[in-house]
């Protein structure tokens, strides 16, 4: 058993390691975010699963502060309302739980993520289809070499595994390091 923590320990390591060639993705995201939060618009959150997980966590950073005091960040994840999840997913769909709430949420400018392990998500792609209908700047944080998602999205950040822990670590790391940067260049200005 020791031997397979390791083994976990190490592959975790190697893939994050790795993950520093999308170190110029992840600066483009963030100056896209600060241009975005800068003109009074707001980020929109979404995935399923452990990537709804990651989607609270990103607005919660945001909302309330990442390392830094300062003032709230606009940050909602579509992930958190019961009511209006399962309202959806019974009068319509469950592929359309994001895009339904993007078509009344999102507004043009807007930065909206859409997270998938797999990058084939289809409520993921609907509302990413949706927010970019309505001009807003669509970014997925992604595995599995992107699947149909890296197509669709003005920015595609792609973790290259096709193991979903994995992947789920270093989206983790990826979006700190978001979170980091633009809480700090928010408080520079």
């Amino acid at each position: 058993m020791k031997d397979e923590i390791i083994n976990s320990f190490e592959e975790s390591s190697q893939i994050i390691s790795q993950s520093k060639d999308l170190s110029d993705s992840i600066v483009k995201t963030t100056n896209k975010i600060i241009e975005s939060i800068g003109s009074g618009h707001k980020i929109v959150i979404f995935g399923n699963g452990g990537s709804a997980a990651d989607a609270q966590h990103i607005a919660a950073e945001l909302i309330s502060r990442f390392q830094l005091e300062r003032s709230s960040i606009p940050a909602i994840s579509l992930t958190t309302d019961t009511s209006i999840i399962t309202a959806i997913s019974n009068d319509y769909s469950f592929e359309t739980i994001f895009s339904r709430q993007c078509e009344s949420l999102v507004q043009q400018r807007d930065i909206v993520i859409g997270i998938s392990t797999s990058g084939n998500s289809k409520n993921v792609i609907n509302g990413l289809i949706t927010s970019k209908n309505k001009g807003a700047i669509t970014i997925g944080l992604l595995g599995n070499s992107g699947g149909k998602i890296k197509d669709i999205v003005d920015i595609a950040i792609i973790v290259n595994s096709s193991s979903t822990p994995r992947i789920q670590e270093v989206h983790r790391v990826i979006y700190h390091i978001i979170c980091e940067q633009v809480e700090n260049k928010i408080c520079k200005k």
